[in-house]
């Protein structure tokens, strides 16, 4: 009996983890950074240039942090509001992306659609936190950041199969998002008592000691704005095919996937040092795409180099904080990628005007300098930032959750 109960959780727990994986698929890869993969075509169809489709996205990436906001607020008391939440923010904006006939139309709807990355992410990190049996929690959680890889890679498959009807794509990813949504509302079933700590504001040390995240993710998000904005648009510029364009996207999903895989490996090293390991080759990925892009197999190496190191930095975002106060995860999780994604809306508006004025080397430099950066301050700070006072329980000793050494 004991036996087929846990057979009956550990299933439970596999196919919330694909669920989890979808919704993060949909919100971030079919939707919320598909907009650069569709960015050359829906332009021209508008009429909107290099640095007005810079402004959409900037707005984009703030309406993702209000969004995400409002994870920090409800994420650890209300988890699967954020998911409803989520799937009827991406999966609309979707689909109003589809239907728009007007510049403003469009314009609105797609940047209403990345709200549902900003709900998504801080609710599958309180659901698999309270859901999940602890040895798990931390692969689970990996596996299903990771799905912004798949999600790309689907994101990329798509375009390429219904080219030139883009509109069909976005139909494809608002329907794929309420899907995923549903799924997982299914299959969230708490296993505990919530902590009490995750009821409660912050203290003033859980911010102290949250610090050098914050810093490092507001860098690299700036620098990951060139080739999720821009990337494609660049290689078209430079005189790429298409097919070549879209099996470049599909690559960067194809490297973000590969986390799955890393994801054991990954977990053995501090969050400083993974971070660095993830962050500076991104950098010198997005380097290489604006200094030479018209070589396309080095194009496609950097992708591939540039997926794996984004999905592999945001999770270890979400690992450091998780270890810095697991109780308040969600809560940690939405204040990092509220940072993470500032950094990218000030990215995309500084990137896209450098791109427009002086061109890509410049502009992709520029980015590629302030992610590399962020990471080698991220790896000094987050490697050194000790044991924090907030990651103790209310009188169970230190070292049971501290960060690992």
């Amino acid at each position: 009996m004991l036996h087929r109960s846990v057979s009956r959780h550990a299933a439970r727990a596999v196919a919330l983890t694909a669920a989890g994986t979808a919704l993060i698929a949909a919100t971030y890869g079919l939707v919320r950074l598909a907009f650069g993969l569709h960015l050359p075509e829906m332009g021209a169809e508008f009429g909107l240039d290099t640095a007005d489709l810079g402004l959409v996205s900037a707005a984009a990436s703030v309406v993702y942090c209000l969004a995400a906001g409002i994870g920090f607020l409800i994420g650890d008391r209300l988890p699967r509001a954020l998911v409803v939440a989520a799937g009827l923010t991406a999966g609309c904006g979707a689909i109003g992306i589809a239907l728009a006939q007007h510049s403003g139309v469009f314009v609105a709807a797609a940047i209403a659609s990345s709200a549902g990355a900003g709900f998504a992410s801080p609710a599958l990190v309180r659901i698999i936190h309270r859901s999940a049996p602890e040895p798990s929690r931390a692969t689970m959680q990996a596996v299903v950041n990771a799905g912004t890889g798949p999600g790309l890679v689907a994101a990329g498959a798509s375009a390429w199969a219904l080219a030139p009807d883009w509109r069909l794509a976005w139909i494809a990813a608002g329907a794929a998002t309420a899907v995923a949504a549903v799924a997982v509302l299914a299959l969230d079933r708490p296993t505990g008592t919530e902590p009490a700590a995750a009821h409660r504001a912050p203290p003033l040390s859980w911010w102290a000691a949250h610090r050098a995240p914050l810093v490092a993710a507001a860098g690299f998000g700036f620098g990951a704005a060139a080739i999720w904005n821009y990337g494609r648009a660049v290689l078209v510029a430079a005189g790429a095919p298409e097919s070549s364009s879209l099996l470049a996207w599909v690559l960067l999903g194809v490297g973000g996937g590969a986390v799955i895989g890393t994801a054991p490996l990954a977990r053995r090293l501090r969050p400083g040092s993974l971070w660095a390991l993830s962050t500076i080759p991104a950098a010198v990925a997005t380097a290489l795409l604006g200094l030479l892009p018209g070589e396309l197999v080095l194009c496609g190496a950097a992708c591939l180099v540039f997926g794996w190191g984004y999905v592999t930095a945001t999770g270890a975002l979400i690992e450091w904080s998780t270890q810095i106060d697991g109780a308040r995860a969600a809560t940690g999780t939405a204040v990092l990628f509220v940072v993470f994604m500032l950094g990218q809306a000030a990215g995309a508006a500084a990137v896209g005007a450098i791109l427009e004025s002086v061109g890509p080397a410049a502009a992709f430099a520029v980015a590629a300098a302030t992610a590399g950066a962020s990471g080698l301050l991220g790896a000094e700070r987050l490697t050194r930032s000790g044991r924090p006072a907030c990651s103790r329980s209310e009188g169970a000793p230190a070292a049971r959750r501290a960060p690992r050494p």
